[in-house]
């Protein structure tokens, strides 16, 4: 994923996605996104905005900067809060070359910290909304404003302060074009502070410090002057956060009734959502204990040592669905989870491992077949990057029942 998203007129737009968080998930990609001033959003930008998929801005500027630099672009599918966090205006490029950014910075962050507490605990109810989809923050330059609100969410979703000071000072990438704007906007001369635009690590990295002094932690100071309490926290957490990698291993024989309770559960599953492919008791342990013996069978825990949540089995040929094949492929089957006891989002995890296995193996391909007719099945496997390659028209699965017609499908892999 690429945490910076480029855009001709805006400079600072970036994901916060994949940063390590509490509990051993991680930030979602795709959620939660921070920008410098959407107001310059126009054509080709105004269509990779639309892109991707944002339902909601939040804009933290005064009221007379978003009369004279314009707001993001009215659309059906976009709600748009103003929430103007700073109470005490401050003109930064007006400021002479003796002023050190970093300790003057993080006093202006305390002021808005304290002054702008009922907009930044709206701005955090309003991203932790189910319903609010992907939402993006920002300000003017995308830095200080913006940078403190995107703290205060990643310090309480776990993100160490390691990786928020780093996220603040990626700002430092697009000062330059920030720069050009502001000399573009003002007859061509340069701001007179030297620091105007700099995001060093050290202004970050001495706010936090100085809430934890003060509170004990940015929690405390969340709750204590913000009143924002474990539920809101929950909330946030549960709408940013992805959950913690399961964990695989290869399963041996003392696994078998696992497997096959495992298999049944899906197929109950299935039958109840109208999906007639799998039947409960179809396959026992013996049919597991062949494809240990022929191939590879993977299990997945949500935690080292923990119940098996989910399995699939791999196999290095399958001439009964694809013929005779040159050693180029592993072939994924039987591909399940349980549903009571997984998170969302544990089968497309178990398949990249799959994935990533095969690629290992060195491999370039990994292919499966689904029931012919089950388009809910075919289109999950088609937003996971797969293509339908063919149909077999009379696959015999060696189950012992009559041949059933399978719809061919495949994924080009990167190397390991």
């Amino acid at each position: 994923m690429g945490r910076h998203i480029p855009f001709d007129r805006v400079h600072n737009f970036r994901d916060t996605g994949g940063y390590p968080a509490a509990d051993g998930r991680t930030v979602r990609w795709g959620r939660f996104y921070r920008s410098d001033s959407l107001g310059k959003l126009a054509g080709e930008d105004w269509e990779r905005f639309l892109d991707l998929g944002v339902r909601t801005v939040i804009d933290l500027r005064y009221g007379w900067e978003i009369e004279g630099a314009g707001r993001v672009p009215d659309h059906p599918s976009l709600a748009w809060h103003h929430l103007s966090v700073e109470h005490r205006p401050y003109d930064q490029p007006g400021l002479g070359p003796d002023v050190d950014p970093a300790p003057y910075l993080v006093a202006r962050y305390g002021e808005v910290a304290h002054d702008g507490a009922a907009e930044l605990r709206r701005a955090l109810e309003v991203i932790a909304d189910p319903g609010a989809g992907p939402v993006v923050i920002h300000c003017m330059s995308g830095k200080d404003r913006t940078g403190l609100l995107a703290a205060l969410v990643l310090a309480l979703l776990g993100v160490p302060d390691d990786d928020i000071v780093a996220d603040f000072a990626l700002t430092g990438l697009a000062r330059d074009r920030l720069l050009a704007d502001w000399r573009a906007a003002h007859g061509g001369r340069s701001p007179g502070w030297p620091g105007y635009g700099r995001a060093p690590a050290e202004v970050m990295r001495l706010f936090l410090d100085g809430l934890r002094r003060k509170y004990g932690s940015v929690g405390a100071y969340a709750e204590a002057v913000l009143g924002v309490g474990d539920d809101l926290v929950t909330a946030l957490r549960e709408r940013l956060l992805a959950p913690a990698p399961p964990v695989f291993r290869r399963a041996g024989t003392a696994d078998l009734p696992a497997l096959v309770r495992l298999r049944d559960d899906a197929a109950r599953w299935q039958l109840a959502h109208g999906i007639d492919q799998w039947l409960p008791g179809q396959l026992g342990e013996d049919h597991f204990r062949r494809r240990l013996a022929d191939g590879e069978v993977w299990l997945a825990s949500a935690a080292p040592g923990g119940p098996p949540v989910g399995a699939w089995e791999l196999w290095w040929d399958d001439p009964a669905a694809w013929g005779p094949q040159p050693p180029v492929a592993g072939y994924v089957h039987r591909l399940m989870t349980d549903r009571s006891a997984a998170p969302p989002g544990t089968g497309r995890q178990l398949l990249a491992e799959a994935e990533r296995r095969i690629a290992e193996a060195g491999r370039e391909l990994c292919r499966l077949d689904c029931l012919a007719g089950n388009e809910r099945l075919r289109a999950y496997y088609l937003a996971a990057g797969y293509r339908v390659v063919g149909e077999q028209a009379a696959k015999d699965g060696g189950l012992g029942g009559s041949p059933y017609a399978v719809t061919l499908m495949e994924k080009r892999l990167l190397p390991a």
